[in-house]
């Protein structure tokens, strides 16, 4: 469904991404944020997916800035590489390039991010710092930014038997960011992702329905 482009981004440089887009007016904008696999098979499909639900859909290939073409294996090599990388890149990089991504769907009205993993942080912070609503999937690494002010709604999603994000970080969500919709699953951690170990189908359903009432909610289907 969708294809992979170049989009400018700060300083000049020009990164792949992966867009799709919808049949008929688009509802509103979606930058998806990779996990640390990079734009993988499974985040093209997310893309695509939200696309079908009636959104221009984009996923900015955030591993290009260090090597282009970057998609990892989920096993013990590919963690360790893909953890390589997105310390090179840093949140501060990520986060203007979704601002980058969102500017290159402009004409897609409205926009919103969800991410995941890494890329959930991320997309909590394009929260805090682009005032952008976002949805957030088992964001590992947030807590250190959890006293930044949300300037956009914020829907999270947790899994309880998530080994990285401890009951006690969801509870610290809970307090530091009360205005958030958050929600917590029979699953582990990657619980959306259907090539990983942890894959729950059930709740990454019920995740998929929140995500999508959520935009429709707060991205309002209008320019």
């Amino acid at each position: 469904m969708g294809q992979f482009l170049q989009i400018p981004t700060a300083g000049m440089h020009c990164i792949s991404a992966y867009r799709a887009d919808p049949d008929g007016e688009p509802l509103g904008g979606i930058v998806v944020v990779q996990e640390i696999f990079g734009v993988n098979a499974h985040i093209r499909r997310v893309v695509d997916g939200y696309a079908q639900a009636g959104y221009v859909a984009i996923a900015p290939a955030l591993f290009d800035y260090v090597e282009s073409g970057v998609e990892l294996d989920y096993d013990e090599a590919g963690v360790a590489r893909g953890r390589a990388l997105v310390a090179e890149i840093g949140f501060d990089r990520a986060v203007e390039t979704v601002a980058s991504a969102a500017q290159a769907i402009a004409s897609a009205g409205r926009k919103g991010v969800v991410g995941y993993c890494w890329g959930g942080t991320v997309s909590f912070l394009c929260a805090t710092r682009l005032a952008v609503p976002a949805v957030v999937y088992y964001g590992g690494r947030t807590v250190p930014f959890l006293d930044e002010r949300a300037q956009a709604p914020l829907l999270f999603h947790f899994g309880e038997r998530d080994p990285i994000i401890p009951p006690e970080h969801v509870a610290l969500h809970r307090e530091k960011q009360p205005q958030a919709q958050i929600h917590v699953y029979p699953a582990g951690h990657g619980f959306n992702c259907d090539a990983r170990a942890d894959y729950e189908p059930a709740s990454a359903a019920l995740a998929r329905e929140r995500s999508l009432a959520f935009f429709a909610r707060t991205l309002g289907g209008g320019a």
